[in-house]
């Protein structure tokens, strides 16, 4: 059985892709530092803001086949009164925690040349976004995932990101309802995307797409480019 590690496993987008691996008989590690949902395989209570503790936290998880890089920060603060503590979390938790789960897990996928990584970013990542920081790291983690599948390619592993537009989740419930139809406006057929169907695309780039595909991202926004 092939061991997949999901980060914000306990609710959203990365609940829904726990339950994808989970059907398709993998051993799922789900990480959160809360859940809201039922958990899926091995629960991990874990704050990923605790950059640190990142590294000894893999390797005692044993073997990993799959890295799905889920968990993300978003705060609706105006863009000039963004708190400090804000600023630091979300890019802990959106860029600085990925990179270092890569760290960690990428050196047992190189002496096995082989293994898969996915990175959940988000259509902010292409567009000038109105909260900042959650727009710059996510744009920040899609050329961390290029620079990533260059580095690993030659041992086979696979490092690649999907870029969901507006997805129904808790997240988005929390945008003001001005934001919410301008994003509808920009969405070809006309309503949210739903979790699984970011977890049907988060699944095949991390199961059976093939290994040329390796470096890119996978839009999940029907269109979706908000101004």
């Amino acid at each position: 059985m092939s061991n997949v590690l999901i980060t914000g496993a306990g609710r959203g987008i990365g609940f829904a892709i726990a339950q994808k691996f989970a059907s398709h008989d993998w051993n799922v590690f789900s990480l959160d530092k809360e859940f809201k949902n039922d958990v899926i395989g091995t629960r991990i209570d874990y704050d990923l803001t605790d950059l640190e503790g990142i590294s000894n936290l893999v390797q005692s998880l044993g073997q990993i086949n799959v890295l799905i890089n889920n968990a993300a920060v978003l705060y609706c603060d105006p863009i000039d009164r963004i708190p400090e503590h804000h600023v630091q979390e979300i890019i802990k938790v959106n860029l600085l925690a990925p990179a270092k789960l890569i760290d960690a897990v990428s050196p047992q996928m190189v002496a096995r040349q082989s293994g898969r990584i996915v990175s959940v970013g988000s259509v902010s990542a292409f567009t000038g976004h109105p909260d900042l920081w959650y727009g710059a790291t996510k744009a920040a983690l899609l050329n961390l995932t290029k620079s990533y599948a260059a580095h690993l390619g030659q041992f086979g592993v696979l490092v690649n990101a999907v870029a969901p537009g507006p997805t129904l989740t808790e997240m988005y419930e929390q945008l003001p309802e001005s934001r919410k139809t301008a994003v509808m406006n920009s969405v070809h057929c006309r309503r949210p995307c739903l979790p699984d169907e970011v977890a049907d695309a988060v699944f095949w780039l991390g199961s059976t797409s093939p290994v040329y595909v390796s470096g890119t991202t996978l839009d999940v926004n029907a269109g979706s480019y908000p101004r």
